[in-house]
């Protein structure tokens, strides 16, 4: 493991240490019994809201309520649904995707209060462009309290825009790009940093022309790309329907104990299904970091809970229905525990290289059952050494990968172990590696093949499109608030520049990824979640308040509702 891995290691161990995953558990269902169930209010009165009958144009704002949530949708709804997804599985198994349900359903709650809160303290000097987020709200919650607090305000809206930024460049940018250049590359042999530099100038032609741009563009995107990989997620359980009952007792049995090993998933214990599974459907759904209230503040409203309740709709759509499919589909196709591609040679012994350190010596790739190797593709051993926490047995995974010499000639270049104990192999099997979204497409592959190859590539440059463009919004809204409007310019340029870097082939594994992803998210919890304890009872008074008028009548839809077109295109409230 190289220093800069350790280090990512050892803090996601601290950012994702249990208290703050039960905090995070704990803030959801404090909001929900609070609210007195507010998903039920997203699910009627939020799609009534964003169907248009609310919207006025001479409402402050810049944006429909429609894109206002398209355009927090396509920052959630990306590759965390199809690569997150399979990160989860292959690291926590099947139970994984209980906890993602359970925070999907509480995320609900959270992003309600989260919304409603940047809705009340958004900054709308310039009606047309109005500012919000928990910086804001921080910011201008404590100076309103007391003049002494001002300073401090500021300081916490400072700390909440660096985490932004740092999670901006992983998760909402490098993490996609990855993605994407490595589908590209395993499916048409495009090399990874030309993917890299296509999706950057894609993204940079439109987060060049703001929110607006934005907006428009997600409006119109965000439905065809849900559209396209519903149905074929649909369609792929629809033939293996016969395996579905047995997958959701899977599901719920791994949630609440241990999961033995099974082909390629090496294991996996109770608590590291709801560490993998909480971070996976936090990272998707974004509920709790403080990121879609920079989006939804920007909706054309002068109701500050009716956004609120909206947003309340993300987590839903985003983790209960296109993480589901997706966490199906791989489950019904066998794909997460599929059986070896190749096996080594009687020979193969493992070796010492450092004290403590061990790994295989280098040899020729074997024969694959289908395909061949080209380089770069990575695959896996399993060995037996110490106690695996994570598997809950002796199991470990080595990573390999086939590399190329100046002559055309291949071999296998393995990663390292560290163990007290010598390992032994636990078997001559070697596995293939599918990280992320590819095997998500593997799942669809082995349906129809080709149609992952087709389908996934689609839908991950569709996802990781609309993802980053709504999350350089994000890190646009905190450069402005840490220095102005002169350097959105240089940021987006940097943002761009960083979707390049992605694809250069320094990310390779599952672990990799999850940690850089990991961090990202991590770190704008612990600024986030606190604002919402304490500023929490703000909006619940406001939410209140709402459903009381809501429900007395004192409030309805104000006019008929617009037309499909006028309501995407956001003409509707011009």
């Amino acid at each position: 493991m190289s220093s800069f891995d350790h280090f990512l290691t050892t803090l996601n161990a601290i950012l994702w240490h249990d208290s703050v995953l039960f905090l995070l558990l704990g803030t959801g269902i404090l909001f929900t019994v609070w609210s007195g169930f507010c998903q039920y209010r997203a699910l009627t009165h939020g799609v009534r809201v964003i169907r248009g009958v609310y919207d006025q144009p001479d409402d402050p704002g810049a944006i429909n309520h429609f894109q206002a949530l398209s355009a927090a949708l396509s920052a959630t709804v990306g590759l965390g649904n199809i690569g997150g997804v399979a990160i989860a599985i292959a690291l926590g198994g099947p139970g994984a995707v209980f906890w993602m349900w359970i925070v999907g359903f509480l995320g609900m709650a959270i992003k309600l209060t989260e919304v409603t809160l940047s809705m009340l303290y958004r900054n709308t000097d310039d009606p047309d462009n109005p500012h919000g987020g928990p910086m804001w709200v921080v910011s201008k919650a404590l100076a309103a309290k007391s003049p002494k607090l001002a300073g401090l305000g500021k300081t916490l809206g400072v700390i909440f825009c660096l985490t932004v930024l740092i999670s901006t460049a992983t998760g909402g940018n490098m993490f996609q790009a990855w993605n994407v250049g490595m589908i590209t590359e395993e499916y048409f042999g495009i090399p990874s940093v030309a993917t890299g530099i296509v999706l950057a100038i894609i993204v940079g032609s439109v987060i060049i022309g703001g929110i607006k741009r934005i907006g428009a563009v997600a409006g119109r995107l965000v439905p065809i790309m849900l559209a396209l990989y519903m149905l074929a997620g649909i369609y792929v359980l629809i033939v293996n329907y016969a395996q579905l009952p047995a997958m959701f007792a899977l599901i719920f049995r791994a949630a609440f104990s241990p999961l033995e090993a099974s082909g390629a998933f090496i294991g996996g214990t109770m608590g590291y299904a709801f560490l993998f599974g909480m971070k996976r459907a936090t990272f998707s759904n974004e509920a709790g970091q403080g990121t879609s209230p920079i989006a939804h503040s920007a909706a054309k409203t002068n109701e500050p809970v009716r956004e609120g309740i909206v947003a309340g709709l993300e987590p839903f759509i985003d983790t209960i229905v296109v993480c589901t499919v997706t966490a199906l589909v791989i489950l019904s196709t066998n794909v997460w525990n599929r059986p070896a591609e190749a096996t080594l040679p009687a020979m193969t012994r493992v070796v010492q290289v450092a004290d403590g350190n061990w790994s295989l010596a280098e040899i020729a790739p074997p024969a694959r059952t289908e395909g061949s190797w080209a380089g770069g593709d990575g695959l896996f051993v399993i060995l037996e050494a110490h106690p695996n926490p994570i598997s809950g047995n002796n199991l470990h995974r080595l990573d390999g990968s086939i590399v190329v010499d100046a002559a055309g000639g291949m071999h296998i270049e393995w990663s390292t172990l560290d163990s007290s104990a010598r390992p032994v192999l636990n078997g001559p099997e070697v596995y293939v590696s599918y990280v992320g979204a590819t095997m998500t497409a593997k799942a669809f592959d082995s349906v129809i093949p080709g149609l992952g190859k087709w389908l996934i590539t689609l839908t991950v440059w569709l996802f990781a499109i609309s993802t980053c463009i709504s999350w350089s919004y994000y890190g646009e809204q905190s450069i402005i608030y840490l220095v102005g409007e002169r350097a959105v310019l240089p940021y987006k340029l940097i943002f761009c520049m960083l979707t390049i870097i992605a694809t250069l082939g320094f990310l390779k594994t599952d672990a990799q990824l999850d940690n850089l992803t990991g961090v990202g998210t991590g770190v704008m919890l612990f600024v986030n979640v606190p604002i919402m304890w304490f500023m929490g009872r703000q909006a619940m008074r406001a939410y209140k308040d709402y459903i009381n008028r809501l429900k007395t009548g004192r409030m309805g839809p104000e006019h008929p509702p617009p037309k499909l077109e006028d309501l995407i295109s956001g003409r509707d409230v011009e």
